[in-house]
């Protein structure tokens, strides 16, 4: 299983980089730290989402996300929200600039990566499909574990 685990997260590790650098090239605008970036995602998929319940989506402190929020939202990327349940307490939105970008970031990654596929069999395309349902229990696994 070490084997497994270990090719297994060198092939996602290495596809990552390669999708992350090229986009980065294709896609206008300053690049961003991975970090933000999840952030950003993470915004995006619980719109109000809070700083601390952000934090534990991402595995991070409570101040290392308040950071990147700051960051994020100088950038004009982020747009942070009074609570109205507890005004000390911030809600969180992606600006329509932030989704702009996203949008722009995922049909770059797609195409990248589809364009890749088309240039497989398909027999190996055929596989790779057939793993996904077993690599995303696997990330909920992953996701679920402390």
């Amino acid at each position: 299983m070490t084997e497994l685990a270990d090719r297994l997260l060198g092939a996602v590790q290495g596809i990552r980089r390669v999708v992350r650098r090229r986009v980065r090239a294709d896609v206008a605008g300053v690049p961003l730290p991975g970090a933000q970036v999840e952030l950003l995602r993470v915004v995006a998929d619980h719109p109000g989402i809070g700083v601390a319940a952000a934090a534990r989506e991402l595995h991070l402190a409570n101040n290392s996300v308040s950071t990147l929020v700051n960051q994020l939202a100088d950038s004009g990327l982020l747009r942070r929200e009074a609570d109205p349940a507890d005004r000390r307490a911030a809600r969180l939105e992606i600006t329509a600039a932030a989704a702009d970008r996203m949008a722009a970031w995922r049909r770059a990654r797609t195409g990248l990566v589809a364009d890749a596929l088309a240039r497989l069999s398909e027999e190996d395309t055929d596989a790779i499909g057939q793993a996904l349902p077993a690599l995303e229990k696997l990330m909920g696994i992953l996701k679920a574990q402390p």
